[in-house]
């Protein structure tokens, strides 16, 4: 019987499993929108949909919070100074998982998961900002 056996394990250790997530929610931050497998974007939509809610809530023990599961203070800024406002209004809800087709190689069944109402320009500005400066040391 699977009574009280709530997530996946995905094959990993509690410890991997832990970092993988704060790694990916640390990246659905930054990008709001990634590609994953569907079973990560599965377990994923909870774990932000969680963080969501502590940067609605904004007060220096959620941020604490927040810090504590993701490892990433710059994520964690933008989570509550962007994500917070933008999502204030809404009662939960604030990723969706789509469906992408399968992975060349292994046939994995791959997913899109992206935070609901995102600014599409989020998507790849960090790399595109790297990229810029890398372009100016190379010229001067």
């Amino acid at each position: 019987m699977r009574h009280g056996i709530a997530h996946r394990k995905l094959n990993r250790t509690a410890s991997h499993r832990k970092a993988m997530f704060a790694n990916m929610a640390a990246s659905l931050i930054e990008h709001e929108q990634i590609v994953t497998t569907l079973p990560k974007a599965k377990e994923l939509k909870p774990f932000m949909d969680k963080l969501v809610t502590l940067a609605k809530k904004g007060d220096l023990h959620a941020r604490r919070q927040a810090i504590a599961k993701i490892r990433d203070k710059t994520a964690v800024q933008k989570l509550f100074e962007v994500f917070g406002e933008r999502y204030k209004e809404r009662n939960g809800g604030y990723t969706r998982v789509l469906k992408a087709g399968f992975r060349f190689g292994d046939n994995a069944p791959r997913a899109v998961i992206e935070l609901v109402d995102r600014d599409d320009s989020a998507k790849g500005a960090a790399d595109r900002a790297r990229h810029e400066v890398e372009l100016e040391a190379v010229e001067t």
